[in-house]
This record gives structure tokens, sequence and C-alpha cells, in this order.
């Protein structure tokens, strides 16, 4: 009985071995394009494409040519571009939702809006004011150089001038930068509602389409 199994052993054994360890060669085109293949990677192969090969002709892996620095440097390039563009879709999905999220109607936008710039303004007639009074501080000044026309005039006067003449000019920088304040929460508020329409318009046209 252990005579028969032995031998059925060996039988299977002869049939599978061959398979188990079927015989592969390595092909490529050398410079010239001419065919070239081996039991092993020829040295014609080496830093070139090339095909590992059944026994039957068959191809069963493709291996390509490494890199030249260049065209690793251009696939890394293509890489972080590619990245990079999933990551601005990611944040571009953040802000839609967030904006979303932030409103429930396109007049919650409107009333956003008509708030940031009340309270933009309000800020610009309180600079206006300090503005005013640095003013009339400047022409009580003046008034008082007339007494020092033909004499020297007091250093304390001269520091009071200067002082007055900079914190004027502070405050009419200061209006300059809210009135560009007001332009770009308008400008902001603008694109938001856009945006907010444009997500609604395609929230409900998904929504139809889908029924």
């Amino acid at each position: 009985m252990k005579r028969h199994a032995t031998l059925l052993s060996l039988i299977l054994f002869a049939i599978l071995a061959p398979s188990a360890h079927a015989a592969k060669s390595y092909c490529c085109s050398d410079e010239r394009g001419r065919q070239v293949c081996g039991d092993s990677l020829p040295k014609e192969c080496y830093g070139r494409a090339y095909r590992e090969v059944s026994e039957r002709g068959t191809t069963l892996r493709q291996v390509e040519a490494p890199l030249t620095a260049e065209q690793q440097a251009k696939r890394d390039a293509e890489v972080a571009d590619k990245k990079k563009a999933e990551r601005a879709a990611v944040e571009e999905k953040r802000k839609n939702q967030a904006l979303l999220n932030t409103y429930a109607s396109e007049k919650d936008v409107d009333l956003a809006r008509e708030r940031a710039l009340a309270d933009v303004e309000n800020r610009t007639k309180e600079v206006q004011l300090k503005l005013n009074d640095a003013i009339k501080r400047k022409q009580k000044l003046d008034g008082e150089l007339e007494f020092y026309k033909k004499k020297p005039m007091p250093l304390e006067l001269t520091e009071q001038i200067k002082a007055s003449e900079g914190e004027i000019k502070a405050q009419q920088n200061a209006i300059e930068a809210k009135k560009k304040e007001i332009e770009q929460v308008r400008v902001r508020f603008d694109g938001e509602k856009k945006r907010y329409l444009e997500l609604i318009r395609g929230a409900k046209s998904a929504a139809g389409s889908g029924k």
C-alpha cells in the first residue's frame, strides 16, 4: 500500500513539476532595435524596457525602462500638480459647504452684507470724528502762529504743530483704508451671493434629475 502511495506521489510530482517551475525568458529590443532574449535578463536589456515571456511565448509581465532625470522630474511635477489640484478641490468643497451652512436663503446673504457694511461705515464715522478734532486742533495752533511772525516760535509749539499734522495724516490714511475695506466687503458678498445661488441652483437641478 505504501509503495502504491509513493509511486502515485512521484507521478504527480512529474506532472506538476514542469508547471510549478515553468521556464520563462526575458526579452527586449537592443539599441539597434533587435530582439534580444535570455533565460536571465541579457546585458543588452539593462536600462531598457523588457518583457517576461513564458515558454509558450505569452507575455507575463511588462517592465518599463528606468526614467531619465528629466522624465523623473516631469513625472514628479505631474504628481505634485495632481495633488495640488486634489487639495484645491477639497478646499473648494469645504468652502461651498461652509457657505451653505452659513446662509439659509438669498435674503440671509443680503442681510449679512448690510450688517458688515454698516459696521465698517460706523467705524469710518468714528475715524472721521477724530480727523475733524485733529483739524480743529491744527487750526487753533495755526492761530497761535500769528503771535510769532516776527519772533522765534517756541519749541513746544513747533512740536505740537508737527504732531497735529501727523495726526491729521494718520486719520486721513485710516479713512482711505476704511473706504477700501467697504469695497472689499461689497466684492466679497457679491462673490458669496453669486456662488450661493449657483450652489442652490445646482442642488435643485440635481434633485430634479434624480426624480
